[in-house]
């Protein structure tokens, strides 16, 4: 357990000998890596979650969803969800499952986002068991989703929408703001007013020119902040990642290869049909078939046209700019795709090649010299995109070690998330008034760089907690 060791903060026994209820914080994910996100806010006996994502990556990381949660679900007071990417809202349903029965607060469009999601991921998960049992490929017998399609429609009855920008007091003594972050469609970062102390919880954060959602609103003044640190020791290229895109097509289109894209089915998967009608508009690369082979980017889709207030397109330019796709949405149409010869570029999830369609593509494409696959964003440590972009000579897909003679590519320009200067300005933006900032979310060497960059460039205090670590809130 750690605390807080300031001068100026009285300990725990004083402030309760003066009547004064503290607040405390437990990282039980997103701590020391960049998936699992958990934090569990405690004041006046109430609990609040902050996120409740699955861990991804290295196996030791994938089995702690197998074990039961690090709290006792029924004793929480509420969740409130930052954004809908699995690595955050992934491991709702489980708490549920759990018996969790309270609300979980968050955007309209994140409730409609993370629907369309937990609902993909139970449907995956109940596949990939099935595939498992099917060819006897899993240690487990019978292998078993974590969670199932019941599990998330209990998980859905619980969300609870609320408006960006105003005060909402969900618990006795706690209210609760949320305000754009600009990651994803939906996504916020949370105010949490906890008696006379307020925290804020960033999620995850978008770039200042994101191309479809702008800049996250600024940070203000705040008394402890939870932070990610994703990319915490870099920065973005500067070289622009659609001329980056336009080489890589065509140089494959003159090998008569095909481009595919692990892309995450929202936001990224959008960004790159944004990008690829611009490129095929201007004459940049041929026009060429395209197509976007996720049911679920093809239901987000239309969450853009129904939640056109949270981002900066038009309807007319959401049209066009989906239209440059052929809309994949059944498992028939997606493996006719793989006896397709002719040049081609393929959108498919996942993001990180961790499950779905994409991973029958990569079987399909990543033994042809002529072929490219393309990873646009960040790949958490122990991903198959991860393993990939590093350049290992083979991938293991459906337990079979595949060699891999398609180029790889990586283009971190497509990025959603901000990175380390870009996650500097939004806390200077506090102008100095946090008390205290926690670094989460971040693998360990980029949340320390970025730790020690926030102690000595904006003199704050600054800690990276450990999984299951506790602090005070004085």
């Amino acid at each position: 357990m750690g605390t807080i060791d300031k001068s100026n903060h009285a300990s725990i026994p004083t402030v309760l000998a003066k009547g004064i209820s503290p607040a405390t914080l437990d990282f039980y994910g997103a701590a020391g890596t960049v998936t699992g996100s958990k934090t569990l806010l405690t004041f006046n006996g109430y609990r609040l979650l902050v996120d409740c994502g699955m861990f991804q990556g290295h196996k030791n990381l994938r089995q702690l969803n197998w074990i039961d949660l690090p709290f006792e679900p029924k004793r929480l007071s509420a969740v409130v969800l930052t954004h809908a990417h699995l690595d955050h809202a992934g491991a709702l349903p489980l708490l549920v499952k759990q018996g969790f029965c309270g609300p979980i607060y968050t955007s309209a469009a994140s409730m409609d986002v993370a629907t369309v999601l937990l609902l993909d991921s139970a449907n995956l998960q109940q596949e990939e068991a099935t595939h498992a049992n099917r060819h006897n490929t899993s240690k487990h017998h019978p292998a078993k989703p974590l969670y199932d399609m019941a599990d998330v429609e209990a998980t859905v009855n619980l969300f609870k929408p609320l408006s960006f920008g105003d005060w909402h007091h969900v618990l006795p003594d706690i209210s609760i703001k949320l305000q754009r972050a600009s990651h994803m469609l939906g996504a916020a970062f949370v105010r949490v007013q906890a008696g006379d102390r307020e925290v804020v919880f960033s999620g995850d954060l978008g770039r200042a020119q994101a191309p479809i959602l702008g800049a996250p609103e600024t940070l203000g003044p705040v008394d402890y902040v939870v932070m990610e640190s994703t990319y915490g020791n870099r920065q973005h290229r500067t070289e622009d990642p659609k001329a980056l895109l336009a080489s890589i097509i065509n140089a494959t289109v003159r090998r008569g290869g095909a481009v595919l894209i692990p892309a995450f089915a929202v936001g990224r998967a959008q960004v790159l049909m944004h990008a690829i009608n611009d490129l095929i508009e201007s004459k940049q690369i041929p026009k060429l078939p395209v197509f976007l082979d996720s049911p679920m980017a093809v239901n987000v889709t239309k969450l853009y046209q129904k939640h056109h207030r949270d981002h900066q397109l038009s309807a007319e330019q959401i049209k066009m700019v989906f239209d440059v796709a052929q809309l994949v949405d059944t498992t028939q149409a997606s493996k006719a795709l793989h006896a397709l010869k002719y040049p081609r570029i393929i959108i498919s999830a996942s993001g990180m090649a961790t499950g779905g369609r994409v991973l029958h593509h990569i079987c399909t494409l990543v033994g042809e010299q002529r072929n490219s696959i393309v990873f646009a964003g960040f790949q958490a440590a122990g991903t198959r995109g991860a393993r990939l972009v590093a350049g290992e000579p083979t991938v293991r897909v459906f337990g079979q070690d595949l060699e891999v003679k398609a180029e790889i590519h990586s283009i971190e320009g497509f990025s959603a998330h901000a990175d380390a200067d870009q996650l500097l300005d939004w806390l200077e933006s506090a102008g100095g008034s946090p008390r205290q900032v926690f670094l989460n979310h971040g693998e360990p060497t980029a949340a320390d760089t970025l730790r020690q960059r926030v102690v000595h460039e904006l003199g704050l205090p600054c800690q990276v907690p450990l999984l299951g670590q506790r602090f005070a809130l004085i």
